[in-house]
């Protein structure tokens, strides 16, 4: 039994007989009656009652017909679906970003594709830089969107695409002394306490950022380990100390934090896009082109 056997039964059916099927098919009406008969063997019955005129459907061909109608409508479905996956207008987008980029980055962009792409589906998974070249090489992933202090060292296997270069603020809580300032000297946090993140065995994120205000002259232990950047800003609004952030997260307007530059910290972190090399998608192509749109300037 293939399609094209059970669209000409179908067929046969809505005109009322095979050589108004044919003509209606634009094929030779043995080419009609020879595919039904194989239909009819495979399925073990006989789907007409050829006795009488027009011929009429049996018991067997009143139980498959409803069911071959759906199967019909099923594979156009199917196709339909594929060659809007083909063309990059629909399918599946799995998104593995770093907490921080949540906060500005990872929305302007997703506006910006689903603007154009309404029928992919997202999946977003938070993923720290240093686990998503994994979950990229087994396709856990098609994006990462990763966070780097200092040179990105290439590696096989995968492509670099740089969005922004972005500079240091540092994260206090609302009403600290400095709080209302443009700008501090990072020695100005002597008497507070610092808070790390991310606690991970596998980023050095923590370590850089301790190495930053080291080189502008303030020597620090982390008095406290969040496990990620919210936490980090929920320990800086408790009045636990303060964190080193992108600037972009002071985008995320809360009112119980304050972000103010570090004039002798002029390092900055690149945010990059991250894929497989040869990455063959159009969605994919797509969102990093609307990733790139969204932050070029920024």
């Amino acid at each position: 039994m293939n399609l094209r056997q059970i669209r000409y039964f179908c067929e046969i059916v809505t005109s009322g007989s095979a050589a108004a099927a044919a003509a209606r098919l634009h094929v030779a009406p043995t080419a009609i009656s020879m595919q039904l008969a194989m239909l009819e063997s495979d399925l073990g019955g006989e789907l007409f009652d050829r006795s009488r005129r027009p011929m009429s459907l049996t018991a067997l061909g009143r139980y498959f017909h409803p069911r071959a109608k759906a199967l019909l409508a099923e594979a156009v479905g199917l196709e339909e679906e594929t060659r809007d996956v083909a063309a990059g207008r629909s399918g599946v987008l799995s998104i593995g970003y770093t907490r921080s980029s949540i906060f500005t980055i990872l929305p302007r962009a997703l506006r910006a594709f689903r603007s154009t792409h309404p029928r992919v589906k997202i999946e977003l998974i938070t993923l720290l830089s240093e686990h998503q070249y994994e979950q990229l090489l087994n396709g856990r992933i098609q994006v990462g969107i990763s966070r780097y202090l200092g040179a990105v060292e290439p590696l096989d296997g995968f492509t670099f695409t740089p969005l922004i270069d972005e500079p240091f603020v540092v994260a206090l809580p609302s009403g600290h002394r400095l709080c209302r300032r443009k700008s501090i000297r990072a020695a100005e946090l002597v008497d507070d306490d610092f808070i790390a993140y991310p606690k991970d065995p596998q980023s050095r994120f923590a370590e850089h950022t301790r190495s930053l205000l080291r080189e502008a002259g303030l020597e620090k232990v982390a008095a406290y380990e969040a496990n990620d950047i919210h936490t980090a800003l929920g320990m800086v609004a408790s009045g636990l100390g303060f964190s080193l952030v992108g600037e972009s997260v002071g985008a995320c307007s809360r009112t119980d934090v304050s972000f103010v530059r570090v004039a002798d910290i002029s390092a900055t972190a690149r945010v990059m896009a991250v894929t497989s090399a040869g990455e063959p998608s159009k969605v994919v192509s797509a969102f990093l082109d609307a990733l790139s749109a969204t932050t070029t300037g920024r």
